[in-house]
């Protein structure tokens, strides 16, 4: 069964620190040094904004890392499974459901100019965020990536993903990716 219609996509959902760290800590740091090629994001094609609900695919030198975030804490990172260039425009939804909306969805590279400005430069390093914000959404992981120019954050917006630019806020402990990960 497909994630919103995306060929190839099935979340692997996790949660808390130590399980995204032994599932993809050490390939999530091996991109390091690798340049951003392109970051694709879901469009609705009717509303004309990012769908936050599907994966941010971030493409480094050939190695796709997906990010997505549903619900309060839940984090599935996979790899490779998606080929935005490759998957025209589709829908999603029951048109014969009166309670369903339909959506047009389409991958864009060149959504957001914060992205566009992270493209072709390499990764210095990659931390994984833990929120400690004091309320329900406390153990949250996001996947911080750091560049020469910025950083982008993918974090959970409460039940989709939000991309956050610049230094991480004060209600996230930082876990940078060390060398070596046992």
């Amino acid at each position: 069964m497909s994630h919103f219609g995306i060929q190839g996509y099935e979340p692997r959902w996790l949660n808390g620190l130590s399980a995204t760290t032994a599932a993809h800590g050490r390939r999530l740091r091996a991109l390091v040094g690798r340049s951003l090629r392109h970051a694709w994001l879901l469009w609705d094609l009717d509303a004309d904004e990012w769908f936050a609900d599907g994966p941010v695919l971030l493409d480094f030198d050939g190695e796709q890392v997906e990010v997505d975030h549903r619900k309060f804490d839940d984090l599935s990172v996979t790899w490779n499974t998606v080929d935005p260039s490759g998957q025209p425009a589709w829908n999603h939804g029951d048109q014969g459901h009166p309670d369903d909306y339909v959506f047009r969805l389409a991958w864009r590279h060149d959504a957001r100019a914060e992205l566009v400005a992270l493209r072709r430069q390499p990764l210095q390093a990659v931390e994984l965020l833990e929120y400690a914000g004091g309320d329900m959404a406390d153990g949250m992981v996001a996947v911080s990536f750091a560049f020469p120019g910025g950083r982008v954050t993918v974090s959970n917006g409460l039940d989709e993903n939000s991309l956050e630019f610049g230094p991480p806020g004060p209600a996230y402990v930082r876990h940078p990716l060390p060398d070596r990960i046992d």
